[in-house]
């Protein structure tokens, strides 16, 4: 591996940490959703994001840039969506291949339901953990990470 500079101590114990902490914090995530909203995080994400939007709705397109998600695995938890009547889909009037996902009142009422605990363990698993210049740091550092990653197009 000419050129490739090994991780020092320091590089292995920032990138572990982070490793292990984004699979235990989407872990127990996804685990509270699925208790207590019968939802997945993708899923819990997704309603999040249409419910931000302005009429509740977004181009598919649009919706898989934002979650950082696969084309067909946004459609997958859209469809599973849909068949619990917390989303649906429409066509886009001016482009044929243009497909809407909109949030139901039913999904927005799921939402309301989900969103207090969610809230409740994102708190007690991160954000009361860390003090508030770790938070500064984390955000900063993962903000920086995300924004050269979308410039580079991954």
């Amino acid at each position: 591996m000419t050129g490739t500079s090994w991780l020092d101590n320091r590089e292995m114990r920032a990138w572990r940490g982070f490793l292990a902490a984004s699979a235990l914090v989407n872990r127990r995530l996804d685990q509270q959703l699925k208790d207590d909203s019968a939802l997945s995080h993708p899923q819990y994400e997704i309603l999040v994001r249409l419910a931000e939007a302005p009429g509740r709705e977004l181009r598919m397109t649009e919706l898989a840039n934002g979650l950082i998600n696969s084309k067909s695995g946004l459609t997958y938890q859209v469809t599973q969506l849909e068949k619990a009547g917390l989303v649906r889909r429409r066509s886009c009037p001016s482009d044929v291949r243009g497909v809407f996902a909109v949030l139901t009142d039913t999904g927005m009422a799921r939402l309301e339901e989900a969103a207090p605990g969610h809230v409740a363990t994102v708190r007690k698993i991160l954000i009361d953990v860390l003090t508030p210049a770790q938070l500064d740091a984390l955000a900063d550092g993962l903000g920086e990470v995300s924004r050269r990653l979308r410039e580079q197009g991954a």
